[in-house]
C-alpha cells in the first residue's frame, strides 16, 4: 500500500511539473534554478541548467525517485519493530549490511562521530 501511495504521489508530481514545464517554461526554469541552488548544482560554471535542468519531470527522473523513495521504505526504523538491515560502508570502502556485524546474540552498538 506505501509503495502504491508514493507511486500515486510521485507520477501527480512529475505529470503537473511536465504540464507547467511546456505551459510556463521560463517560470518553471527559474524554479528549477532555485531548487539546484539549495542543493548547490548552481556553483559549478561547467554544469549549466540546459544539463540537468530539462531531465526534471522526465520519465527517467521518475523511475529514480520511486527507486529511491521505495528503497527508503526499507530504511526505516520504527520503535518496538525490527531494526532495517541498512548497508552500510567500513572504514576500508568496503560496502556491507548492518547485520553483518552482529555476533550470535550479542547486542550492536552504534557509535556515529565526526573526524574534523
Amino acid at each position: 500500500l506505501q509503495k502504491f501511495l508514493i507511486l500515486l504521489q510521485v507520477t501527480t508530481t512529475v505529470v503537473v511539473g511536465k504540464t507547467l514545464m511546456i505551459l510556463f517554461p521560463n517560470a518553471m526554469r527559474r524554479y528549477i534554478l532555485k531548487q539546484g541552488e539549495k542543493s548547490r548544482m548552481n556553483e559549478n560554471p561547467k554544469f549549466s541548467y540546459e544539463n540537468w535542468g530539462p531531465t526534471f519531470f522526465s520519465f527517467k527522473y521518475l523511475l529514480f525517485v520511486l527507486k529511491v523513495k521505495w528503497k527508503r521504505l526499507e530504511d526505516e526504523a520504527y520503535e518496538g519493530h525490527p531494526a532495517p538491515n541498512t548497508p552500510v560502508v567500513t572504514c576500508s570502502g568496503e560496502v556491507r549490511r548492518l547485520f553483518d556485524f552482529m555476533q550470535g546474540n550479542r547486542p550492536l552498538i552504534l557509535n556515529f562521530g565526526s573526524c574534523t
